[in-house]
């Protein structure tokens, strides 16, 4: 199974990753992307989509060994894991998205020093998670414009009636308190009372 934990930038997957790591390992693998791929001088779209691959990929020979993989770190759209090529492969996938409020996402990003002038892009992209958390056709061109070209954006429509996001406010909660409910949603959807997203092997269009 592949758990994706993701929301915008300042929202706070990574140390969540690092708290949790310890307490999953025997059962999961946790990465980011730069663990699969080496990192770019500048993250572009394709290079996210194409190491998205490689995430799947590596689910699925984890299953083979009774594993699970968990992606938290980087702001991945679920919908980008379900194009993968390799997606109908996987045994479901179970996605958290990490939420906080425009002031506390701005108290973050400046204590990290991020800059200032790109505070309305990482809202603007929050505010576009949350939208497609709850429908996975929304503003696709958002991942789709200049994209992977062995991505399958067709698969997306048939995924409407399973479609399911957990979601987790952070705005007021301490590392350790998201960290603490980030494990009790991967606890509750490894014993299988969590919905799972399952991608359907569509054939490729006529050409």
């Amino acid at each position: 199974m592949l758990l994706l934990v993701t929301g915008a930038s300042g929202i706070g997957k990574t140390t969540v990753r690092k708290l949790l790591e310890p307490q999953v390992r025997a059962e999961v693998e946790c990465v980011e992307l730069w663990d699969l791929a080496p990192n770019p001088p500048a993250q572009s779209l394709e290079w996210r989509q194409r190491t998205d691959g490689l995430a799947v990929q590596s689910t699925v020979q984890l299953q083979r060994e009774g594993r699970h993989f968990l992606l938290c770190g980087d702001p991945i759209a679920v919908v980008e894991l379900a194009a993968a090529p390799s997606a109908p492969l996987l045994d479901g996938i179970a996605v958290c998205l990490l939420v906080a409020g425009a002031q506390a996402q701005a108290t973050r990003l400046q204590a990290r020093g991020d800059d200032p002038a790109l505070l309305v892009h990482h809202h603007a992209f929050a505010d576009w998670m949350r939208n497609q958390a709850a429908d996975p056709l929304y503003m696709l061109e958002v991942v789709t414009t200049n994209s992977w070209d062995q991505m399958r954006w067709d698969r997306i429509p048939a995924l409407v009636p399973q479609w399911h996001v957990h979601t987790i406010d952070t705005t007021d909660s301490s590392p350790q308190q998201v960290a603490d409910a980030v494990l009790a949603w991967i606890r509750s959807t490894l014993a299988g009372a969590e919905p799972l997203l399952r991608v359907p092997a569509t054939p490729h269009p006529a050409t």
